[in-house]
């Protein structure tokens, strides 16, 4: 016998098709888990010693790529500066994993306990607890200073956190994820970089493409589900969220820090074709899903042009 519930959830469809069931989706993620995941402590080796003449980021990823202020440096200063950006974005993705972890307890809170998605949320904080122990390590291990995103987004999180509806925390949580996950896609095999680098990288790769699904498959449904003012709600603080990240994934002290004129650098990297198509190849799978699924309209489809990760 067909039960209203189960009828309901397939008549449940967006663009991209019938929506798959949240618990399924669920289970198999967690089976994934089980056999791909890894603890960080164990799995690097944290003392061997950083090898000479290797990146931390791969070159054509560092803002200043094919800049003229980049080809006036020597290759010395280009790694030192490659050094302090994977310093910043680690520390970028620190702040959104904290963030990210307080939306999925909100998220759970009214939900069953002992439900696999319940479940795979718990799994998935607990990942986020060992990447966030993870970056930080690595920072240190780099030497250089860990980069916190300016006073006004720390405190404009504590808002979100906050304010965030159900569709936002997803669609802010894919953000956080899918960028940062298409560089360390380039990163992790790249033999360029240091071994504990790509070590770092190939760990995160591997463990955030079960968030991003996760993410997905609930910001599809509860963008079919939403009453219209809070699918609007989304499409806006989503937007919002673009142009805050685009400002801080790169925080301009590193400039600073390696003997650079800040506001020439920032006036290059800003001018730069080359950076403009990094960002836009690294936000694009993501900025076609969002399209997709309706998110990408109105105000919040300026708010994202104007971040410069939408074309």
């Amino acid at each position: 016998m067909t039960t209203r519930t189960e009828l309901d959830f397939r008549l449940l469809q967006d663009a991209l098709g019938p929506l798959r069931d949240r618990e399924q989706v669920a289970a198999r993620l967690l089976e994934s888990s089980l056999k791909h995941s890894f603890d960080p402590e164990t799995e690097l080796d944290w003392a061997a010693p950083l090898e000479d003449g290797k990146w931390f980021w791969p070159p054509e990823l560092v803002s200043l790529y094919d800049t003229p202020m980049w080809r006036r440096m020597s290759e010395e200063q280009r790694m030192d500066l490659a050094r302090h950006e994977a310093a910043s974005l680690a520390s970028l993705g620190i702040w959104f994993e904290i963030i990210l972890m307080q939306l999925l307890v909100r998220h759970i809170y009214d939900n069953s306990p002992t439900s696999d998605h319940v479940r795979y949320a718990l799994t998935e904080i607990a990942d986020e607890c060992r990447h966030s122990m993870m970056f930080a390590r690595m920072i240190q291990k780099g030497g250089a200073p860990a980069y916190p995103v300016p006073r006004i987004y720390h405190n404009l999180a504590r808002i979100l956190k906050t304010v965030s509806t159900t569709p936002g925390s997803f669609a802010a949580t894919l953000l956080g994820e899918e960028i940062l996950d298409w560089m360390q896609r380039l990163t992790f095999p790249d033999e360029r970089v240091q071994t504990l680098v790509r070590g770092v990288t190939r760990i995160h790769v591997v463990e955030e493409a079960r968030h991003v699904r996760y993410a997905r498959e609930e910001l599809r449904r509860q963008m079919v589900t939403a009453p219209r003012w809070e699918q609007e709600f989304t499409r806006l603080s989503c937007g919002e969220a673009a142009r805050v990240f685009s400002t801080c994934f790169v925080n301009p002290a590193v400039y600073d820090n390696v003997g650079l004129d800040r506001r020439e650098a920032v006036a290059q990297v800003k001018a730069s074709g080359h950076r403009r198509e990094v960002m836009q190849s690294g936000a694009r799978r993501l900025t076609d899903f969002l399209d997709d699924i309706g998110v990408l309209r109105g105000p919040g489809r300026r708010l994202w042009k104007s971040s410069g990760l939408l074309a």
